[in-house]
């Protein structure tokens, strides 16, 4: 009887798992965010989080923990109950690039997390308030290079997307220009609709409103062709030829949390971004769902965060 009672352990545990991830979730969810409100992180958790809303009857509630890159919220997701009900939705780069450009982390990006999907993905542009001087992509080169380090440029913080592109548009460009970091997104296009810092190369998703209102002027978009969505907006490879970056935004869960609820909201998730109405409010901000699996995102992340330790090496972007 003790042998048959060990040998059943393991499968009573698999029971148990199985048992919970069909009641999950049986209260609120919540996801943190590392940005403030009003970025593309926090866009795309919104929209998403709304239709797990519907579809589970439970509250998806959106924690937002701004600060040092994305490092803060990381932490705290990191160190959460692996239980499913606390779930994390990083930009790309605090997964793949923070780790590189941090001497010190409190998390282990690669160890402390496990991969659910890749929501969304896009281009960011590079934005100027109306009043800037620069009317395009080579005028703004040719200002920067006439003067280097007069023009600044705001990020939603050190090694974010924002900065990342930024300083690879400028690595591209050959042009010295001023790095200015902010707690999110959201602030920095506060900033730069209200004049303050001289360019931002913000998501297009959380950038787009202000552009079509003409709060601010695009001069180039980040892909390697124009955005349907800006379609008079240049790329910026058509000045910088061969020039791209593009951002995403996806979804992971502290290290331990069961396998059945991995599976479970990996399910339910890509059946949102299968949805119309998320595929065209994702196409009209100029994101594209994803939605790969566990798998795939874990190889993707660990292929990405060797390219940036390369950049993040040579560009000497290393903070103490």
């Amino acid at each position: 009887m003790r042998q048959l009672r060990w040998f059943s352990l393991p499968a009573a545990l698999l029971l148990a798992a199985a048992v919970h991830a069909q009641d999950y979730p049986n209260k609120p969810v919540r996801i943190v965010v590392p940005f403030a409100p009003g970025g593309t992180t926090d866009i795309v958790t919104r929209i998403v989080g709304q239709k797990l809303t519907e579809m589970w009857g439970q509250t998806i509630v959106v924690d937002n923990r701004a600060g040092a890159g994305g490092n803060i919220g990381a932490d705290l997701a990191a160190k959460a109950t692996p239980d499913g009900y606390i779930l994390f939705m990083p930009s790309g780069s605090v997964m793949t690039a923070n780790q590189h450009i941090y001497k010190k982390l409190s998390f282990n990006a690669e160890k402390d997390f496990v991969a659910i999907t890749n929501v969304a993905s896009g281009p960011q542009i590079v934005a100027v308030h109306p009043s800037f001087a620069a009317k395009s992509i080579k005028e703004l080169i040719a200002m920067a290079k006439a003067k280097p380090g007069s023009i600044n440029f705001g990020s939603a913080g050190i090694g974010t997307q924002t900065h990342l592109a930024a300083e690879n548009f400028a690595y591209t460009a050959g042009i010295n220009v001023i790095h200015v970091p902010y707690k999110g997104e959201g602030p920095a296009l506060v900033d730069l609709v209200a004049g303050q810092i001289n360019f931002l190369t913000p998501n297009l998703s959380a950038a787009i409103g202000f552009v079509k209102q003409g709060k601010l002027r695009a001069l180039g978009v980040t892909s390697k062709q124009r955005a349907p969505q800006v379609p008079d907006v240049p790329a910026v490879a058509e000045s910088l030829p061969g020039f791209e970056n593009l951002g995403w935004f996806g979804l992971v869960a502290p290290a331990g949390t069961p396998r059945v609820i991995i599976a479970k909201v990996h399910a339910d998730v890509v059946k949102v971004l299968q949805s119309a109405d998320v595929k065209k409010r994702f196409e009209d901000i100029g994101t594209a769902p994803v939605g790969n699996t566990p798998a795939e995102f874990t190889k993707a992340m660990k292929e990405e965060s060797a390219r940036w330790a390369k950049v993040i090496r040579e560009r000497k972007l290393q903070v103490e």
